[in-house]
C-alpha cells in the first residue's frame, strides 16, 4: 500500500523503506546473513521497499536476477539503478545526444544510448574497472569536454569494496575530469538529493517518512538525510568505524544489519 500508514508497535515510524543493495541485501552477491527474512518482513508488514543502487556494472535486469539466485523475492522494476536515473536525464535533457560512456559492465545497457568514442554531445561517467578507462578514452572524454560537451555522472562512488579490497570507482575519475576540464558534471545516482527523493517517489512515500538504510554513512545515510528521509547505517558491506568516527554527525540510527531494521520499525 504505497504511501498508506502502516500499523504497528513501538518502533521508528515510516511509510516506506529504501535499501541499498551491495553491503545492506548482498556482499559480493551472496545474502548477507538474515536479509532475505529482513525484506519479507518489511513486505509482510505492508511497507514499500525499492533498491536503489549505484551499481552500474550490472544492468538493471541483472541486479535483480543476482538478487532472485540468492533468495530474495524481487522483480526487476523493484530496483533503481544509477544507469536507469542517468537514462532518464539523457532523455530529458539531451535527447538524440552523441554519448561517450566510459562505464564498465552491461549497466549501459540501461541508457538508451548507443555510445560513440568521438564527437560527443555527453560525456557519461559510470563505474570504474579494467576496460572502463584508459589513457586514450580519458584523452577522448577530455576533449570533447573542451569542445563543449556536456559532463553527467552516474554516480559519484570514490570506490568500493570486493571480497575485503578496495578499489577506486567511477568518481575518483569523474572528479579528474571535472578538475581537469573546469566543468561541473551533473550526477544523477548516490549521493545526489535527486536520486533519493525519486526512490521515495516510486513507492508514494514523503521523503520524511521514508528510512534510507545502506552502509555508506556520507553517500548511503548523510546524504539520504540531508535530502529529507530518515537514515539507518548498518555495519555490514563497507562499513568502517572509522567513517562513521570522521562525521561531524552520527546518523538517525544505527544497526549491526539489515536483520535488525525490521525491529527498529517495530514489525
Amino acid at each position: 500500500m504505497p504511501g498508506g500508514r502502516v500499523t504497528r508497535g513501538r518502533g521508528v515510524d515510516v511509510d516506506g523503506v529504501v535499501l541499498d543493495v551491495d553491503g545492506v541485501l548482498v556482499e559480493d552477491w551472496r545474502a548477507i546473513e538474515g536479509s532475505v527474512r529482513a525484506l519479507e518482513r518489511l513486505r509482510a508488514a505492508g511497507l514499500p521497499v525499492t533498491l536503489l543502487t549505484n551499481t552500474t556494472s550490472r544492468s538493471r535486469r541483472r541486479v535483480a536476477q543476482a538478487l532472485r539466485d540468492v533468495g530474495f523475492d524481487v522483480h526487476d522494476d523493484d530496483v533503481a539503478t544509477a544507469a536507469t536515473a542517468t537514462a532518464e536525464h539523457l532523455a530529458a535533457q539531451h535527447p538524440g545526444g552523441r554519448c561517450l560512456v566510459l562505464n564498465d559492465g552491461d549497466g549501459t545497457d540501461d541508457l538508451g544510448v548507443e555510445p560513440v568514442e568521438h564527437d560527443a554531445d555527453v560525456v557519461v561517467v559510470g563505474s570504474a574497472g579494467p576496460d572502463a578507462f584508459c589513457w586514450d578514452r580519458m584523452n577522448a572524454a577530455l576533449a570533447a569536454l573542451h569542445d563543449g560537451a556536456a559532463l553527467v555522472g552516474m554516480h559519484r562512488s570514490l570506490k568500493w569494496c570486493s571480497e575485503g579490497v578496495w578499489q577506486v570507482d567511477g568518481g575518483a575519475y569523474l572528479a579528474a575530469l571535472e578538475l581537469a576540464a573546469g566543468v561541473d558534471a551533473t550526477v544523477l545516482g548516490k549521493p545526489a538529493p535527486a536520486a533519493f527523493r525519486a526512490a521515495a517517489s516510486r513507492i508514494g512515500t514523503d521523503p520524511g517518512r521514508t528510512l534510507m538504510v545502506g552502509d555508506s554513512v556520507d553517500s548511503d545515510v548523510l546524504a539520504a538525510m540531508d535530502a529529507g528521509l530518515v537514515g539507518a547505517l548498518v555495519r555490514t558491506g563497507g562499513f568502517r568505524p572509522a567513517d562513521l568516527e570522521a562525521q561531524g554527525r552520527r546518523p538517525d540510527h544505527v544497526v549491526d544489519a539489515l536483520a535488525d531494521v525490521p525491529d527498529l520499525l517495530g514489525i
